[in-house]
């Protein structure tokens, strides 16, 4: 039998503040503070957790833990926020119910880190693929991004939310993440001006600062130091345990999981920097002629460095610093701005960019992150929205108004939807419904949000009159119209019994929440409501050239002027909260209340106070007392009997029937009287949690009896098994020491008998070795004999050999002396007449010399000189030429070597004779080429010209010839049908790999290149799937690397542009592109082609643009490119490093 844990067993307090009992505030308190100081922070309402901030790292967020409460009853196992994530997932996925989780406390409960807590639950146990794993990083990433933007260091958090986030997490039908939507609601912008003391500006400011390359601030025009920025507080700039640089890089990197490039990333920073320098801007007074001060820009450096950010001319940006153009109907009216005038248009530029900024944020992350399928999808939201303020010192203003007003309505809607779940439960099994009573806060919201008396209302009223407008003028307003209302107070109001109440200042009112009353200083609501940026400002924003800046402030158009007042911000609130409520309504919800135990944001320490302050607020008890208003506590039948069988002796240990039948048997013999219980169809209702102590008082003192009882029989078991045992083991010694015995008895005997037997044996050896010793020494002696007589007989033949030998060699060397002798007496004779022979030639070739001489001495000394002159000239001439005869180089046009100059007066003709060669060899070799051979070296030619030095693939194709029709088209009948349709004659036909811009891999077409267009059809069927004309063609991207993608962009407006452009990869780039090149440069009265080569370049695909982009490193599984998608804007191209 599989034992089952339960929220019931080895309780620290109780887990369930239903079961509570005295139900009070000192022992909810009690409980909270028992469970929170054993590390036990969480805590059930009913369905609802409360979660408490234990400000250090416990050991409940592993992995194992998400494997223990995967698939589990809710209340099967202790409190844990992985069983409300667990709870809302399945119920998503198996019974098809749209799920919203809510998420509130006050700053520094822990919101944000709960709503983290539950998004990497459900990515965990949700499925897991590439595609779904990128999803899930993508909605993971987006936390860092919006934090960084969107939080802020508090006195009550170091990082505090200063917005409320709802996300919309959509599943498909399997329960697998497929994308998501954010929405964001008041994002608390007055702080980019001004900061309380002991805070920060928001996180970004000080991460970019801190954690971007001197590179980066250089480009930004910004220093690392603090101090130097007025937006930025110095007495809180540096928080311990925050590290702003590692947040930088984390962030940037978030930037890039989530989709955003290179150049986004770069323009948001640029808006950052500009808000920075914005803030550095300061004015002083210039007075005029009609006596009025007009504002002036003190240091125009920094208006400078932001206009140069943002692309503004500064003049356009000073004017609208120092004037305000009001317009009505047709007139325009200029008016100067004062001093404070100034300071206050620069603020709320500020403000607003900033603003803007971050929704235009919201909206990129969105598009990223969205569905792409178009299929209705199952939807889990998470709401992290700030909870109930309340400011001691009585400094609340606007924004605590807005942000109470909200929880407000939250609270509306979670005790409606309270309700409405239990009245629910109880129709579904079968229970009589008895109406509770409780707070219904309906009237509060009427005060604050009825369209024609509420606050709001008024507020929007007061801001939009004509006249002198004040906040004095707007409390008047609603001390006369809201005076009988009897949630709101006031000094100056016509009720008396506020008259005297000197804990009501004047200039204040006082609402009376549900969570409390909350005093309210009416200073600041009529500017904060109207929220105003000047026209001239807006104008000004949409005149720069930053690709933002239009985005964000359209109304600055001057062709789109509205005279329009804008919507106040309160009214905004009040729209998009009533939007979250409707969407609210129609999921299914799901709490987590957060609780801050100490304002120290230190661990183990529990201020009952401050609990006590959240808890009444929050409404918890309120939600108790609902919850036990019925029944405290349900459970299904068959889970009830398993854990109480063991009460009756009908049950246990086992019960055949009905698990119903079994339940009515065990409560009867219990004796539990009929009214504290009732039986639903499917669960057993017990209205008093006395009755379930009860029960679980008597359940574990019958375990212990079972304890006993199971230890006894225990006990018996194991002296019987030990008894058997030993019995077993005496037999066992037993028979094994006989057998030792025999064993020993029978070794000896072997013993004897192998001694006698080699004494035998040995006697035997001895008799046979002695006779063979006899028969080798008689052999021995025969041997000896016959080898001293062979060595006798060996001996007389080698002398007489030897003697005959001396005799042969005496004749051969007197024969040889005697040869010696007669050749050297030759050898004398004839030298002696060779030598006679040559005296007579000298002396005859002497006398004939002395003859010429004589004969032609009178014509010698005449021309002497010039004869041997040209003789020598003539000789090296001969010389030369028949040298050059040996070392003429190769008829290759290509090879440069030539013979060395042998003499300097040939310098000339060396020359011209080198250059007459290497024309006459062109020729011989240009004689050689065929047209087509011809046509081939100029593509070749045309090819280096685009791409040689440019592209790496370029090279390896230097020696591969042009081929033009790999497919043999014409000869090819499985392409007879194409070949058809293809009227003119095809230059190129080849296969390609057309790229899918949804994932990025590529699918076969042929790719026929004509005189007049460029065909794409399909590899199998032959279908011409796209026919280009050539003039629609504009241009064509390859990148630098060895890759063979490139892309044909089409002209823009023209029919074979419906669909975009073409992205294709092909093994032949080189050839493709020169013929393409030279089909369209030989075609009469047109300008060559544009070949763009990069590394990124833009591709049009339908009405989307995406980026295109080249990485050095290759893929793991191949040598090739691999195309990969990493958003909806970019295709990633991975190519091998060259070798």
């Amino acid at each position: 039998m599989e034992v089952k844990t339960s929220l019931l067993d080895n309780m620290i307090g109780v887990g369930d503040m239903v079961l509570l009992e005295p139900l009070n505030e000192d022992s909810f308190i009690e409980n909270l503070r028992k469970r929170f100081d054993h590390n036990e922070i969480y805590t059930y309402i009913g369905s609802v957790v409360i979660s408490m901030n234990p400000y250090r790292s416990l050991p409940i967020f592993t992995p194992e833990k998400v494997e223990e409460y995967r698939n589990r009853n809710f209340y099967e196992l202790s409190p844990h926020i992985y069983a409300l994530a667990d709870e809302a997932y399945r119920s998503l996925r198996d019974q098809d119910k749209d799920q919203c989780i809510l998420i509130t406390g006050e700053s520094g409960a822990g919101k944000t880190e709960a709503s983290k807590l539950v998004m990497s639950y459900v990515a965990a146990v949700c499925g897991k693929g590439q595609e779904v794993n990128k999803v899930k990083e993508q909605l993971l990433q987006s936390n860092p991004v919006l934090e960084a933007f969107g939080n802020a260091k508090t006195v009550r958090n170091d990082n505090s939310s200063r917005f409320g986030k709802y996300m919309d997490i959509e599943f498909d039908f399997k329960g697998d993440p497929l994308g998501g939507v954010i929405s964001n609601y008041l994002l608390e912008k007055s702080r980019v001006c001004k900061q309380p003391r002991g805070e920060r500006n928001f996180h970004i400011f000080y991460q970019l600062l801190s954690g971007a390359s001197g590179d980066t601030l250089t480009k930004l025009k910004l220093d690392r130091d603090f101090s130097k920025y007025n937006y930025l507080s110095l007495d809180s700039a540096t928080v311990n345990g925050l590290d702003d640089a590692a947040s930088f890089r984390t962030v940037r990197n978030a930037m890039q999981i989530v989709g955003f490039m290179e150049d986004e990333v770069q323009l948001v920073l640029e808006l950052v920097a500009a808000v920075l320098k914005l803030g550095n801007i300061e004015f002083k007074p210039e007075s005029r002629v009609n006596g009025f001060d007009e504002s002036r820009v003190k240091d125009k450096n920094d208006l400078k460095e932001m206009c140069e950010l943002l692309g503004i001319e500064q003049s356009v940006l000073e004017r609208a610093f120092s004037y305000r153009t009001v317009e009505a109907k047709m007139e325009k009216v200029s008016t100067t701005l004062n001093v404070a005038q100034a300071y206050y248009a620069r603020d709320a530029l500020a403000k607003n960019l900033y603003s803007r900024l971050f929704s235009w944020l919201v909206t990129r992350i969105n598009e990223s992150i969205k569905a792409q399928a178009k299929t209705r999808h199952k939807v889990m939201g998470v709401l992290d929205i700030y909870g109930f303020e309340i400011f001691e010192d009585g400094d609340n203003s606007f924004e605590q108004f807005i942000i109470n007003y909200c929880n407000e309505k939250l609270q509306q809607i979670f005790i409606e939807l309270t309700l409405r779940e239990e009245q629910e439960e109880y129709v579904r099994e079968g229970i009589e419904w008895t109406n509770i009573e409780y707070f219904n806060n309906a009237i509060i919201c009427d005060l604050i949000e009825n369209n024609q008396n509420g606050i709001l209302a008024m507020l929007d009223e007061e801001c939009l009159r004509p006249g002198t407008v004040t906040d004095d003028t707007f409390l008047d307003k609603l001390n006369t119209i809201c005076a009988e209302h009897q949630h709101f107070e006031s000094r100056l109001s016509k009720n008396s019994k506020f008259l005297t109440d000197h804990s009501l200042p004047h200039s204040c009112f006082r609402i009376q929440h549900y969570a409390g009353k909350v005093l309210y200083r009416v200073e600041g609501f009529v500017d904060k409501n109207n929220d105003l940026l000047y026209r001239d400002l807006s104008q000004a924003m949409y005149k720069a050239t930053h690709s933002l800046m239009r985005q964000l402030f359209p109304e600055g158009n001057p062709a789109k002027v509205n005279l329009k007042r804008p919507l106040t911000a309160g009214f905004q609130f009040k729209a998009s909260v009533g939007g979250l409520m409707r969407n609210l309504q129609t999921k299914n919800p799901n709490y987590i209340r957060c609780i801050k135990p100490n304002d120290k944001k230190a661990a183990h320490i529990f201020t009952d106070s401050l609990v006590c302050h959240q808890v009444r607020y929050l409404g918890l008890m309120e939600n108790v007392r609902v919850r036990r208003a019925g029944y405290a506590f349900r459970q299904p039948y068959e889970p009830c009997l398993e854990r109480y069988k063991m009460l009756c002796k009908q049950t246990w240990p086992h019960w055949r029937g009905p698990a119903r039948d079994g339940v009515e048997v065990l409560l009867t013999d219990c004796s539990v009287p009929a009214e504290e219980f009732a039986y639903g169809r499917s669960k057993i209702f017990i209205r008093n949690p006395r009755t379930l102590f009860t029960l679980e008082e008597r359940r574990r003192a019958c375990l212990e009896d079972l304890a006993t009882l199971i230890q006894k029989i225990y006990r018996g078991w194991k002296c019987r098994t030990h008894f058997l045992l030993l019995k077993k083991s005496q037999v066992v010694v037993a028979a094994w020491y006989r057998r030792y015995a025999q064993q020993k008895k029978y070794e000896k005997i072997k013993s004897a008998t192998l001694v006698m037997q080699s004494f035998t044996r040995g006697w035997k050896a001895r008799k046979i070795l002695r006779q063979l010793k006899y028969e080798k020494r008689c052999k021995e002696a025969v041997t000896t004999i016959a080898a001293y007589w062979h060595g006798t007989q060996a001996r007389m033949e080698l002398r007489r050999l030897k003697t005959e030998a001396r005799n042969k060699h005496a004749v051969s060397v007197i024969w040889a002396y005697w040869q010696g002798t007669k050749a050297r007496r030759e050898l004398r004779c004839l030298k002696e007449e060779a030598r006679r022979k040559h005296a007579v030639a000298v002396i005859w070739a002497y006398w004939r010399g002395l003859q010429v001489r004589r004969e032609y001495r009178k014509f010698f000394r005449a021309n002497a000189g010039k004869k041997i002159y040209c003789f020598i000239i003539q000789r090296i001439m001969q010389k030369y030429f028949l040298g050059l005869k040996t070392t003429v180089p190769s008829m290759s046009p290509i090879d440069n070597t030539w013979s060395a100059q042998p003499y300097s007066f040939l310098e000339g003709a060396h020359t011209e004779l080198r250059r007459i060669f290497h024309l006459w060899r062109c020729k011989k070799h240009r004689g050689q080429f065929t047209e087509e051979k011809k046509a081939v070296y100029e593509e070749k030619l045309e090819a280096s010209e685009i791409f040689k030095n440019k592209k790496a693939l370029y090279p390896s194709s230097v020696s591969q010839p042009f081929k033009g029709d790999y497919l043999e088209i014409h000869k090819n009948p499985k392409y007879q049908k194409l070949n058809s349709a293809v009227e003119e004659k095809v230059l190129l036909a080849d296969v390609v790999n057309k790229i899918n811009r949804a994932n990025g891999k590529g699918s076969p077409r042929l790719f026929l290149l004509t005189k007049n267009n460029f065909v794409l059809a399909d590899q199998k069927t032959g279908q011409v799937k796209a026919s280009v004309p050539l003039p629609d063609l504009t241009s064509v991207s390859v990148s630098t690397q060895s890759d063979g993608f490139f892309a044909l962009k089409l002209k823009e407006g023209s029919a074979s542009a419906a669909k975009g452009d073409f992205l294709l990869n092909s093994e032949h780039l080189i050839e493709i592109i020169t013929k393409l090149h030279r089909t369209w440069t030989t075609a009469a009265d047109k300008d060559q082609i544009n070949i763009d080569i990069s590394d990124e370049f833009l591709v049009q695909f339908k009405q989307d643009k995406v980026c295109v982009k080249f990485i050095q490193g290759g893929p793991k599984n191949g040598t090739s490119a691999a195309c990969k998608r990493k958003n909806n804007r970019l295709l990633e191209v991975s190519v091998p490093s060259s070798p």
